[in-house]
């Protein structure tokens, strides 16, 4: 993966874990592709299925595993997935756990096999391993802490991007009852800040279109525009609008014998 690949530009989230929806994404010009194991339907046996069906070449395939589980992580990279993202790091140790589950010795403590379906089953393995190029690494934002520590989690190595899940953070400020108070918009900013002086990339999940503008002049470069289950839901209720359902021919025949 060369330097300018490991930038990620628009792409969206895949929740329900089909595989048709997968390749059907994949072929609509999205850079990458977002697999959700936290809150998605999708299960860890799904996504081999569709890694493979999102095949378009340049696209990035990004997994969300649901905690820092060392053994899934190595799992869904050995079956192709460009990167990680981890949800809830709120301090540099929790990503610094995370890099050494994604890398291999001697940065990390990640299990090496030349036939894993990332190598082509043995095809493509690396024939020297300090030629060999790590996954992408979001680690996301969605607490106080992760705000606050913002700046040292950027800091740390095999960290690509600040990737903030509006809901949880909104959530989460929203209760916090520290004696320093910050609103979202601060977090956005101070998240933000923390990548740049790092020269890291920053991220967040864009619920409405109308947002982006104020989000990129903010700093954020990476946007995932809705996901796979409120693209069908608008779609259906859209379908549905100004249209008045009418009575089958049957139960206008009940009506009258009543």
């Amino acid at each position: 993966m060369k330097a300018d690949a490991r930038h990620l530009g628009i792409g969206t989230w895949l929740s329900i874990g089909s595989p048709v929806i997968a390749e059907m994404a994949s072929e609509c010009g999205f850079e990458w592709l977002l697999l959700d194991l936290e809150h998605g339907c999708i299960t860890e046996s799904g996504v081999l299925a569709c890694l493979q069906a999102a095949k378009r070449e340049d696209i990035k395939l990004i997994v969300r595993v649901g905690s820092l589980d060392t053994a899934l992580i190595a799992h869904v990279l050995d079956w192709g997935a460009s990167g990680i993202m981890l949800p809830h790091v709120s301090t540099p140790g929790q990503a610094e756990m995370c890099v050494r589950a994604m890398q291999y010795p001697p940065h990390g403590s990640r299990g090496f096999s030349s036939s894993a379906r990332a190598f082509k089953y043995g095809l493509n393995a690396p024939k020297n391993m300090l030629e060999w190029v790590p996954p992408l690494f979001l680690a996301q934002i969605e607490n106080y802490d992760g705000v606050v520590n913002s700046e040292a989690i950027a800091a740390v190595g095999g960290v690509d991007m600040l990737f903030v899940g509006p809901a949880d953070l909104k959530l989460a400020l929203s209760f916090h009852s520290g004696e320093k108070q910050m609103s979202f918009d601060e977090a956005l900013i101070n998240v933000n800040q923390s990548a740049q002086i790092h020269g890291k990339q920053t991220g967040i999940l864009v619920r409405n279109p109308q947002d982006i503008p104020a989000l990129q002049q903010t700093g954020f470069t990476c946007l995932a525009l809705g996901s796979d289950v409120s693209y069908l839901r608008d779609g259906f209720l859209g379908s549905l609008k100004g249209i008045k359902a009418e009575k089958s021919p049957a139960s206008t025949k009940n009506e009258l014998r009543s």
